[in-house]
């Protein structure tokens, strides 16, 4: 077999961007937290307790990019890297938990009004929406994964909670209609329920080793066979150990083995080149043992040389 181990490793400057959000984003939930209660407003609750999930979901993160830039070892010698997809998945259920309060919450407030500061509430949401853009920025200038992209995905609930809170005291101040209040919480819980729905879909694909969505198993199947010197490809497998990282491994069958490493350049050259695949690892087989493979069966697919041809 033949490895090709170039590995990026940007994980140091995404855990130190994601341990300031985490600060700042916990210094202020305390805040906010303690004006909600005492102003009596529900959608500035709703946004604090986001905001500690926020802090909890970045801490978490930044352990995961901690653990995913680990070196390798015998016991684990691909990394630690699917700790980030353990990562998305808690958060992802985090926030499923969270839209779950906010739902309950809201439903109480609408059956059971309460007074509301508006003023105090106005005040304090734009301060946490200022806070929220800043940690939005931070975050949207690192490094790109699904860890940070979980990460990033809570704070801007975070932030369009804060608009809520925002336009909740707004609306009580100058109205004093009350109801805005657990409206607008319903509301953005539907828009996070959307987002952490699509983010545990990823988390789960990634923890299952599903071809990353980005990458047609069938166009990498099609390439290889398309290979001169290659008559078929069968055992393909594409897998992420990190998000960011796809892993592949095949069988090529060629015509003449002695040409193996002129078949095995071309190959990383268009792995790397058409799909940034850049770990693969392609085993040689000689064309005289390739007779049963070239009938696909129910747990394999095979991609012989014409057929590529018959694509291009």
């Amino acid at each position: 077999m033949s490895h090709d181990h170039n590995h990026a490793h940007g994980h140091t400057g995404a855990g130190t961007t994601l341990l300031w959000a985490m600060l700042l984003t916990l210094i202020f939930a305390a805040i906010e937290a303690g004006v909600g209660l005492w102003a009596g407003s529900l959608a500035l609750v709703a946004d604090a307790g986001h905001m500690v999930n926020d802090a909890a979901a970045l801490a978490l993160a930044a352990g995961a990019a901690w653990l995913a830039r680990r070196p390798t070892s015998l016991r684990h010698s691909y990394g630690l890297g699917r700790a980030e997809f353990i990562a998305a998945l808690i958060n992802s259920l985090g926030l499923l938990i969270l839209v779950a309060w906010l739902t309950v919450s809201a439903v109480e407030r609408l059956q059971q009004p309460q007074a509301v500061q508006g003023e105090a509430v106005s005040i304090t949401a734009a301060i946490g929406l200022a806070i929220n853009l800043l940690v939005a920025w931070l975050l949207s200038r690192g490094e790109k994964n699904l860890n940070t992209r979980a990460a990033l995905l809570h704070v801007m609930g975070d932030l369009l909670g804060s608009v809520a809170a925002l336009l909740s005291g707004l609306v009580i101040a100058f109205t004093g209609w009350t109801p805005i209040d657990p409206l607008l919480t319903f509301a953005i819980g539907a828009l996070i329920l959307v987002s952490s729905l699509r983010l545990l879909r990823e988390a789960l694909h990634g923890l299952m080793e599903g071809a990353p969505f980005e990458i047609d198993p069938e166009a990498v199947g099609r390439t290889l066979a398309g290979v001169p010197g290659v008559a078929s490809v069968h055992d393909l497998h594409i897998w992420a150990v990190k998000a960011d990282e796809p892993l592949l491994s095949a069988h090529l069958v060629v015509e003449d083995i002695g040409r193996w490493e002129g078949v095995l350049e071309t190959g990383h050259r268009l792995l790397a080149e058409r799909f940034d695949i850049r770990h693969a690892t392609l085993q040689p087989e000689p064309l005289t043992r390739t007779v049963h493979w070239l009938t696909p069966s129910t747990h394999d697919h095979d991609y012989d040389h014409d057929h590529d041809h018959d694509h291009d």
